[in-house]
């Protein structure tokens, strides 16, 4: 008789392997599995080996992030869309700062590279409606200012997930930092302030 999958077994194998290489400890079959209540053989059942394993460890990291962006309709203020993703970014990487840290081992396999795609084609997009509506320069280049926006919050999601510095440190210097990013591309000080408040407030609710 075959059982049938357990999603749950999945996610703590995930969430166990990720600790685990966080940490830097050695991983095994018998050490994964330890409490869960499943064999070894669940490492295989639910990714075909310990290289699967290893793949799905840093592609969940971006399917969260990728999920937790495609919650974030769209509105008719692309700068405060900009910064509701700030928020899902930091608020991703607090919420599971392990996986947020594996994302970025080029060491491990990435078995789907567009979920990592997804994430900054969010910020192209959204920079691009910015420069669109006149919030930015006519001048500003989407995808540029959406690399630069993206350098300065993934810096501080490392910061943040290496421990180096708390949320509640992190977040003031992020949401300042992006105020200026706003008005070096552009846009008004008062409107990039209401807009990173409102956005901010949006993406860290959900």
């Amino acid at each position: 008789m075959v059982r049938p999958a357990r999603p749950e077994v999945r996610r703590q194998l995930i969430e166990r392997a990720a600790g685990m290489l966080a940490r830097r400890e050695k991983i095994s079959l018998r050490s994964l599995v330890a409490g869960l209540g499943v064999s070894t053989m669940a490492v295989y059942t639910y990714f075909d080996g310990m290289s699967g394993l290893l793949g799905a460890v840093r592609q969940e990291g971006f399917t969260r992030l990728a999920d937790r962006l495609a919650e974030l309709s769209p509105t008719d203020d692309a700068v405060s869309d900009l910064a509701a993703a700030g928020a899902a970014y930091l608020e991703s990487a607090k919420g599971s700062p392990d996986l947020y840290a594996l994302m970025f081992d080029g060491s491990l396999p990435l078995p789907d590279r567009r979920a990592a795609d997804a994430t900054l084609a969010y910020l192209v997009g959204a920079a691009q409606r910015a420069i669109e509506s006149q919030r930015f320069e006519r001048t500003t280049d989407a995808r540029s200012l959406a690399n630069e926006l993206w350098l300065f919050g993934h810096g501080a999601c490392m910061l943040l997930v290496t421990g180096v510095l708390s949320f509640e440190r992190i977040e003031p210097i992020v949401t300042t930092g992006l105020v200026h990013l706003y008005r070096a591309a552009g846009d008004e000080p008062e409107m990039a302030e209401r807009s990173m408040l409102n956005g901010w407030s949006r993406g860290a609710s959900r």
